[in-house]
C-alpha cells in the first residue's frame, strides 16, 4: 500500500490486513539515493503487481521509467523508453504486464514487458496517425529559474535545424494544479509548425508534479511567480542556445497557461513577438468572485488573506499592463460558453491591452459562440480556431506558408 505522508511516496507492506502503519516495512523507496540528481528527483505515480513481481511507474520530470522488483523489495531492472510517458500498466500472464507508451513523436501504443527477457515487446495494439516524424528530433534540456531550480524543456525540432537565432519558435507552458506536462504524439498541429522551419519547445515549470506534489506546492498559492520565472527562463535559455530570438518567439498556454501568458507578457513583454493565450484568467482580484472562482482558491489562494492578496496583486496581470508600453501581438481566445472561466477575462484584458500599447502590433480577441472552456469543441470548430492560430503566428513571425510534398 502507498501512505500519502510516507517520505516522498514510499511503498510500504502491511504485517497483516489489520496492521498499523507504524508496523509497516519500506519494500521500494521513492530513491535510492545513488542515481543521477535527475534519477534522485523522480516522483512514484503508481504501482502494480503481476505475479511475483511488483512493477513501479515514477514520473522524471515529464518523462516516465519503470522499475521492476522483485516480492522482498529487491530491484530487478529499469525500464525507460527515450522521453516517453508510460501511462497505464496492467498485470498480464505469469509476472508479465502490458504497458501503454506515450511519446512525442511516435502514436501511443501497447508494449508488452517480457519479465523472462527483462524487456520491451511491440504489440499490435497500436495507434497510426497521417503525420509522420521521422525528420523529427526531441531534444530535452535544462533552464536555470531566477532562484537556481533546473527546469526541464522538451525541444522538438526537425534534424540538421540551424542554431543561428532566426528559427521561429513556438514555447508552450500550463504550470499548475499538480498537471503534469508529460510526453504525448504531438500531432497535425506540430507537424504543420515543423514543416513551416518551426521548433517547438514545451516546458516542465513548477505548478505541475513533474517531480512530484512538492513541484506543485513551489508553484502555487503565494509561490506563484516561480511558475513565472521558470517559464521565462526557458524562454531565455532558447536565446542563449541561439534557437531564436525575440524578434522570432512566440509563446502559447490555456486557462491556468493563459493566466501564465498574461504574466509572461506583463513581467517581460519584450521577450515575445507574439502570443497567443486561450480561455486565460487575468484579473486575479476579482476572479474569485465568478461563479466557478470559489473552487481555484486553494491554487490561487483569495483576496481575503493579506499574503495570498499581496501576491496576487503582485503577479495580476491586468493590474500590471502599463500605458506605452510595447507589448507584443496578442491573440486572446475565449468561448461564450466557457463556464470554468468567464470570458470576461480576455474581453477585458484585451481592451486594456488595447488602450496602452505602443508597439502598433494587433491585440485581437477571437470568441466562438459555440465553445467553452475547448474541452469537447466540435472538429470543425477545433480546425478554423487553428487555422487563426496559425494564421496570426505567420503572419507576426513573417513565415511564409510553403507547401511540403510528402
Amino acid at each position: 500500500m502507498s501512505r500519502k505522508d510516507a517520505p516522498r511516496g514510499e511503498i510500504l507492506r502491511l504485517a497483516s490486513p489489520d496492521a498499523g502503519l507504524l508496523q509497516a516495512k519500506v519494500v521500494v523507496a521513492q530513491s535510492s539515493g545513488q542515481g543521477t540528481e535527475e534519477e534522485n528527483r523522480a516522483s512514484i505515480e503508481n504501482f502494480v503487481s503481476s505475479g511475483s513481481n511488483l512493477y513501479v511507474t515514477d514520473i522524471l520530470g515529464g518523462p516516465s521509467r519503470m522499475r521492476v522488483f522483485d516480492g522482498q523489495g529487491n530491484l530487478l531492472t529499469t525500464v525507460q523508453p527515450p522521453i516517453s510517458a508510460i501511462g497505464q500498466v496492467l498485470a498480464w500472464r505469469g509476472s508479465d504486464v502490458i504497458v501503454y507508451v506515450s511519446s512525442y513523436l511516435h502514436p501511443d501504443a501497447w508494449w508488452r514487458f517480457d519479465s523472462a527477457q527483462k524487456k520491451l515487446i511491440s504489440t499490435a495494439m497500436i495507434h497510426t496517425s497521417a503525420s509522420k516524424f521521422d525528420d523529427t528530433e526531441v531534444i530535452r534540456e535544462f533552464a536555470i529559474s531566477k532562484d537556481g531550480t533546473r527546469v526541464p524543456v522538451n525541444i522538438i525540432r526537425r534534424k540538421g535545424t540551424k542554431l543561428d537565432g532566426s528559427n521561429p519558435t513556438l514555447l508552450y507552458g500550463y504550470g499548475g494544479y499538480g498537471i503534469s506536462e508529460k510526453p504525448y504524439f504531438l500531432g497535425s498541429f506540430a507537424r504543420v509548425w515543423l514543416d513551416q522551419g518551426g521548433v517547438y519547445a514545451i516546458t516542465n515549470i513548477r505548478g505541475g508534479a513533474e517531480y512530484g506534489e512538492e513541484w506543485h506546492e513551489a508553484g502555487k498559492l503565494t509561490h506563484k511567480q516561480n511558475v513565472f520565472d521558470d517559464f521565462l527562463a526557458c524562454a531565455q535559455f532558447l536565446m542563449q542556445q541561439k534557437y531564436t530570438s525575440p524578434d522570432h518567439l512566440a509563446i502559447l498556454g490555456g486557462s491556468n497557461g493563459g493566466l501564465l501568458m498574461g504574466a509572461a507578457l506583463t513581467q517581460k513583454p519584450e521577450l515575445f513577438r507574439a502570443v497567443v493565450s486561450f480561455v486565460g484568467i487575468y484579473d486575479m482580484l476579482r476572479v474569485e468572485l465568478d461563479p466557478n472562482g470559489a473552487f481555484n482558491v486553494t491554487e490561487f489562494g483569495t483576496v481575503k488573506d493579506p499574503e495570498q492578496f499581496k501576491s496576487l496583486y503582485a503577479y495580476s496581470p491586468y493590474h500590471h499592463v502599463k500605458d506605452g508600453t510595447a507589448y507584443p501581438a496578442i491573440l486572446f481566445l475565449t468561448g461564450e460558453n466557457d463556464h470554468r472561466v468567464n470570458p470576461m477575462e480576455s474581453r477585458k484584458m484585451t481592451a486594456r491591452l488595447q488602450q496602452a500599447s505602443s508597439s502598433g502590433r494587433p491585440i485581437l480577441l477571437r470568441t466562438s459562440s459555440s465553445a467553452g472552456h475547448g474541452i469537447g469543441t466540435a472538429l470543425d470548430e477545433e480546425i478554423e480556431q487553428n487555422a487563426d492560430v496559425f494564421g496570426f503566428l505567420f503572419d507576426q513571425l513573417g513565415v511564409h506558408y510553403k507547401t511540403v510534398e510528402k
